[in-house]
C-alpha cells in the first residue's frame, strides 16, 4: 500500500523542481562571475587529447611547446622524448589579441613583475601600471617570456580563465602546470601556436 501523501508523481515532481531549483541558484547565485570574462565563454575540453609532436617540429631540439588556441590546451615534448605533458591553458579574448605562429622562450622568471601593455592601457586605462610578484600579480607565480614582445606562457591566480578565452593575448595555465613546465623548459625551447 502506498502513501498517498508520498506517491511516486509527487516525488518525481519534487525532484524536477528542485532540479530546476538547483540550475537557476547555480546562474544567479554563483560565485563564478563568467561575464566578467566574457559573455558567451564555454571551456572547450573536447579537443582536449594527445597528440604526436612531427606534424608540428621537425625536430625536438631543445624541446618543444604546442599551444593550439581552440583546443586551448598545451602540450610539451623533451628533447629527448622521455617526457610528454599536456596542460589546460586560457586563451586570448579575440583573434586581433592571438599571435600564431613560431617562437621561442628567451626568458624565464620565478615571481614576475606585470606591466600593462600600451594598447591594454588604452582599453582600460583604469589599470594599474604596475603589479610587484605576489597573489594579485596577474602572470601568477612563474612566466616563460616568448622572443615576441609582450608575449608569455605564464601562470594565474585566477583560476577561472583556464580552459576559456580570457586573456589579452598571452597563454595562462594553472599556477602548479607552469611551475611543472617552467622546470621542464629552458631559453630556447621552441613554441608553436596554432
Amino acid at each position: 500500500m502506498t502513501d498517498p501523501k508520498f506517491s511516486r508523481r509527487v516525488f518525481v515532481a519534487a525532484a524536477a523542481a528542485t532540479i530546476g531549483t538547483r540550475s537557476v541558484a547555480q546562474t544567479e547565485g554563483s560565485t563564478e562571475i563568467e561575464s566578467d570574462i566574457s559573455h558567451s565563454v564555454q571551456r572547450n575540453i573536447s579537443s582536449f587529447r594527445s597528440l604526436d609532436w612531427r606534424p608540428y617540429f621537425d625536430t625536438l631540439r631543445n624541446g618543444a611547446i604546442l599551444v593550439d588556441t581552440q583546443s586551448r590546451a598545451l602540450h610539451f615534448w623533451s628533447e629527448d622524448q622521455s617526457v610528454y605533458k599536456l596542460f589546460p591553458t586560457s586563451v586570448p579574448l579575440t583573434a586581433d589579441l592571438t599571435r600564431l605562429g613560431k617562437t621561442e622562450i628567451v626568458r624565464r622568471v620565478i615571481g614576475p613583475e606585470w606591466r600593462p601593455t600600451p594598447s591594454m592601457l588604452e582599453r582600460n586605462p583604469e589599470w594599474p601600471d604596475y603589479i610587484g610578484p605576489g597573489p594579485d600579480n596577474p602572470l601568477g607565480t612563474h612566466a616563460l617570456y616568448l622572443s615576441w614582445q609582450y608575449y608569455r606562457i605564464h601562470g594565474t591566480h585566477d583560476t577561472r580563465k583556464i580552459g576559456r578565452r580570457s586573456s589579452n593575448g598571452c597563454i595562462g595555465l594553472y599556477n602548479e602546470h607552469i611551475a611543472e613546465l617552467y622546470g621542464l623548459t629552458k631559453v630556447g625551447t621552441q613554441v608553436l601556436l596554432i
